[in-house]
């Protein structure tokens, strides 16, 4: 293994070193024992019985395809005793239960699905991940199954949905048969979507154990034999350490923005900080902004199943509410781009379950709060910069002042508290009121006004 995949995890309550920070260790042994002792991290000593431990719980998504596959090989790499994988899930991406099954048959250490705590399930991808184990086990409140699989679209005819179920099931039977666990009602979970109790699991014989805790766990594997791709082994799990292994930072980031809902929401950020950059070069943070947000959400995507549709009709929303700013459409380009962002973050995500989708609220909060700020932040902004300077040299245009001497066309106005060249279209007697109609270099360019502004251009 690389060092980047070393990395990737950390062993809770241990460090780790290299060769030199071990014969350290080995010399101050007696002072470190004296004072209760410290784990060598990274791997087990040597003649150690250590068992690895990793929390998979979510949908079955990239994010724990990446998490169990690290530690998988972290438990390969140090030859620990077994990987106990802690798993609740309602189910996922096929794609990405094959990749984790793939990388199970694989392993060369023992691997243990612990189905857990109580109140959790395997269900639907869950269920085919628990099966590849080498070990099956569950909490005694909790159930597996409903394995049937679910089109994405929710659409299929006949014939894709027979082929889609029988390739499905082919590969639960594989899975039961490579296990020796019972094949009949693994391959129904698949076809009739059933589901069993940790009890009834046990008894039809699609797990191995049942156990309250880990400790029970752990004492329950004790002595079992079994067989992986790198030879037969005969767990010793009785008393063993156990290091649970804590996903990287990049793990806990990945999990994260790859909820459908944090994709969906970094998408729309991204685009309004870009715009909003766009509109007012200069701003700088918006722009920086939106783009670390759009890519972050450009990455989350690759992991997810998008339908681009339903991306063309959230971006066709960004565009009417930009739209609504520059076109005076009494609301009908806003309401509009509502409806496109809630049809849009509906068809966002390609889901088999709602679990992975964009939820309903979030689609709906996040319409009106787009459309808010294109209207009232968005809005402010270009009206601000539509208004007539009210400072300045440009602030003078249309603004009243008093011909100091006759302009026929040249002479000189008082506007503002200020004598100004100035030049007229016309001419204006001194004690004339003028309006300012342009400026060129530092002459103005008046017009000669009614007489009764007179007085009220006059300064005081």
């Amino acid at each position: 293994m690389n060092a980047a995949r070393d990395s990737t995890f950390t062993v809770r309550g241990s460090t780790s070193g290299g060769a030199a920070a071990r014969r350290v260790v080995a010399l101050l042994l007696p002072a470190l024992l004296a004072i209760g002792g410290w784990a060598l991290a990274g791997q087990a000593p040597a003649g150690g019985r250590v068992v690895y431990v990793v929390r998979a719980d979510g949908a079955v998504t990239a994010s724990m395809v990446g998490l169990l596959t690290e530690a998988i090989h972290r438990t390969d790499q140090d030859n620990a005793e077994a990987l106990i994988v802690e798993l609740d899930t309602p189910g996922g991406l096929v794609t990405s239960m094959r990749d984790i099954i793939k990388e199970m048959l694989a392993a060369k250490r023992p691997i243990v699905v612990y189905v857990s705590p109580d109140g959790a399930h395997a269900g639907s991808a869950g269920a085919f991940i628990t099966l590849a184990a080498h070990v099956a086990a569950m909490a005694p409140v909790t159930n597996i199954g409903a394995s049937t699989p679910v089109s994405v679209t929710g659409e299929m005819t006949k014939a894709m949905e027979r082929k889609v179920v029988n390739d499905a099931a082919a590969f639960m039977r594989t899975i039961a048969e490579q296990r020796g666990r019972n094949v009949k009602v693994a391959e129904d979970w698949v076809r009739q979507g059933t589901a069993k109790t940790a009890k009834e699991a046990l008894e039809q014989k699609v797990i191995d154990l049942i156990a309250a805790d880990l400790n029970d766990l752990l004492a329950k594997l004790d002595g079992r034999t079994v067989t992986t791709a790198g030879g037969t082994f005969t767990l010793r799990t009785r008393g063993a350490e156990v290091k649970r292994l804590e996903p990287s930072f990049r793990d806990l980031i990945l999990k994260v923005i790859s909820d459908p809902n944090v994709a969906f929401i970094l998408l729309l950020l991204g685009a309004a900080g870009l715009y909003f950059e766009f509109s007012t070069p200069g701003a700088i943070l918006p722009g920086v902004v939106g783009a670390i947000c759009l890519i972050l959400a450009f990455y989350s995507l690759q992991f997810l199943p998008v339908n681009y549709v339903g991306l063309l009709l959230i971006l066709l929303a960004v565009i009417l509410f930009i739209a609504e700013i520059k076109i005076v459409s009494h609301g009908i380009l806003t309401v509009g781009g509502i409806i496109a962002m809630i049809l849009g973050g509906m068809m966002f995500i390609e889901s088999p379950g709602p679990f992975l989708r964009v939820s309903l609220v979030t689609v709906v909060l996040t319409a009106l709060g787009m459309a808010a700020f294109f209207l009232v932040v968005v809005g402010a902004g270009v009206r601000a910069m539509r208004r007539r300077p009210a400072t300045g040299r440009e602030g003078l245009v249309g603004e009243l002042g008093v011909a100091r001497t006759r302009l026929a066309p040249d002479g000189q106005v008082f506007v503002h508290g200020e004598l100004w060249q100035a030049r007229c279209d016309g001419e204006a007697d001194p004690g004339d009121a003028v309006r300012v109609t342009g400026i060129e270099g530092l002459r103005l360019q008046v017009e000669r006004v009614r007489a009764e502004a007179k007085e009220a251009s006059r300064p005081a």
